[in-house]
């Protein structure tokens, strides 16, 4: 244990640590600065640090940064606007010319009667190059020196690109693509007519 004492401010101290002080305290409470244990010291010095951080983070939030969409997972709750949405409306919405996709997942069963295990069904659906169209952004084909006409409409089905887009999940677990406009090469009918090589 140190015997070096350090100069900590009076008016800095807490309830508790004015109770380890004891009978003491009445005799600091008139001086400016005391000298106390160096443990003393450091415990007042991190307590006030956390203290002053935490009021200045309070002080700097501003009613712009309270909208935020990032919330800490601990303090995640049920969104009961939510509730009466469909899955489809929860859905992201594209913005721009992009658009949004579900990649075809194929059959889990093949036509002999052999239950594909998950990991299979998951690496065609990454590997796909057919899509379901959902959603489209609100400049999608609106850019006449590209475009005559609109290469696809929503609730089509399209072929893309292998890797095309960026790709995400949902929260159970269906993976999704957003594309550009420009990204899709044709449109078809059935997708198992198309066979990912």
């Amino acid at each position: 244990m140190h015997n070096i004492s350090i100069c900590v401010d009076v008016t800095a101290l807490s309830l508790t640590q004015k109770i380890h002080l004891g009978s003491c305290w009445e005799k600091y409470k008139k001086m400016p600065k005391i000298h106390v244990p160096d443990h003393v010291a450091q415990a007042i010095e991190e307590e006030t640090k956390t203290k002053n951080e935490a009021k200045k983070k309070a002080e700097e939030t501003s009613p712009a940064e309270e909208s935020i969409p990032y919330v800490e997972q601990s303090a995640r709750v049920l969104d009961p606007t939510l509730l009466d949405k469909s899955i489809l409306e929860r859905m992201p919405q594209p913005t721009g010319w992009r658009i949004l996709i579900l990649p075809y997942k194929g059959k889990a069963v093949t036509e002999g009667g052999i239950h594909l295990v998950q990991s299979t069904v998951d690496r065609e659906s990454l590997a796909t190059v057919v899509g379901y169209v959902v959603k489209m952004g609100p400049d999608c084909y609106k850019d006449s020196s590209k475009f005559a006409e609109a290469w696809c409409q929503e609730k089509q089905w399209v072929l893309i690109g292998r890797y095309a887009g960026a790709r995400f999940k949902l929260g159970d677990e269906s993976e999704c693509r957003i594309i550009n406009d420009d990204e899709v090469i044709a449109t078809i009918l059935d997708p198992d007519d198309i066979l990912a090589v």
